[in-house]
């Protein structure tokens, strides 16, 4: 009965919102996230715990008023994703500005193939469908398996609409495809910062200890392909704001393990820096420090990260 009434409302949310008036799915994406704000249930209260992280001496105050812009960001990006469909080439094209966006677009025309890592911050499909349907690059992508599976088709039929190849997240399968798309030369876009497997590596971040994907760092490693780590915040609606950063350095020396460690800590640093300038537009209602998943065993904080009511559906 849940799995039917999740895959209910999304299900409306995607022929309802689009058809609703702009002003009107704004506004109804505002009230929404303060009606969560206010009941304060765990999401909410983990995203608070994490801004508490990333500004670090901010008052209880300043930490409400964080989440509360944090979960109006959030439904921003539902609202929006919602209605993405519908928008034309055009209006997508103008609704995204990027940074340093030659640095991906001069490394593709080299031929040589790259991984694209960002954070869960602003709309990851607006920028998704930017790079398809408003500059003509194809990539791939991997998505995290979801419950219902009815639901998991739908995100899947979505991000292909959109002009994405959709992976499952299914471990060494996935893997191997990416690999193949980046000695080609193509792209390969992940959301980085927060680790579903077993294999994440611990990194520094934001002063504490955390595990992220080894994944980007891998893939560019067994490739060859670079490795640049980008983030993305809103502006004034309808425009997202995007930056691109440059590609993370192989280092000379250590096994491949340590190179991909060393890179995925160059990573998280990037995300840090993004992160802390748009605290608002990075959606991380999940645990991701070690300190927070330390009380549980190692099973039920991966089965928690894989399928708990916490598990962002992006």
């Amino acid at each position: 009965m849940k799995d039917r009434l999740t895959d209910g409302l999304y299900r409306l949310g995607w022929s309802a919102v689009r058809r609703l008036p702009e002003p009107a799915a704004a506004a109804l994406g505002r009230t929404v996230a303060d009606a969560a704000w206010r009941r304060r249930g765990r999401g909410v209260r983990r995203l608070e715990a994490n801004y508490a992280r990333v500004v670090p001496g901010a008052g209880p105050q300043r930490l409400a008023e964080l989440s509360r812009a944090g979960m109006r960001s959030y439904l921003r990006y539902w609202m929006e994703s919602f209605r993405l469909p519908v928008w034309s080439e055009r209006r997508i094209r103008e609704s995204v500005h990027v940074e340093d966006l030659d640095r991906l677009t001069g490394t593709l025309d080299s031929g040589r193939g790259v991984v694209l890592a960002l954070p869960h911050m602003g709309n990851w499909d607006l920028a998704g469908a930017y790079l398809t349907a408003g500059l003509g690059i194809p990539f791939t992508t991997v998505v995290e398996r979801l419950e219902p599976e009815s639901l998991f088709d739908r995100f899947v039929a979505y991000r292909e609409s959109l002009g994405m190849e959709v992976l499952p997240h299914t471990g060494g399968a996935a893997f191997g495809t990416l690999a193949r798309r980046l000695r080609a030369g193509g792209l390969v876009a992940l959301v980085a910062d927060r680790d579903l497997s077993a294999s994440g590596i611990e990194v520094e971040f934001f002063g504490e200890p955390a595990r992220m994907p080894a994944g980007p760092a891998m893939l560019a490693l067994q490739t060859g392909a670079a490795l640049l780590p980008a983030h993305l915040w809103f502006g004034e609606p309808p425009v997202m704001k995007g930056r691109v950063l440059p590609p993370v350095e192989v280092p000379a020396e250590g096994t491949r393990r340590e190179k991909a460690a060393a890179m995925t800590q160059a990573m998280a640093d990037g995300f840090a820096a993004g992160i802390a300038e748009h605290p608002e537009d990075w959606h991380m209602l999940q645990r991701l420090w070690s300190a927070d998943l330390e009380p549980r065993s190692s099973a039920a904080a991966g089965a928690v990260a894989e399928t708990g009511p916490e598990t962002e559906k992006r």
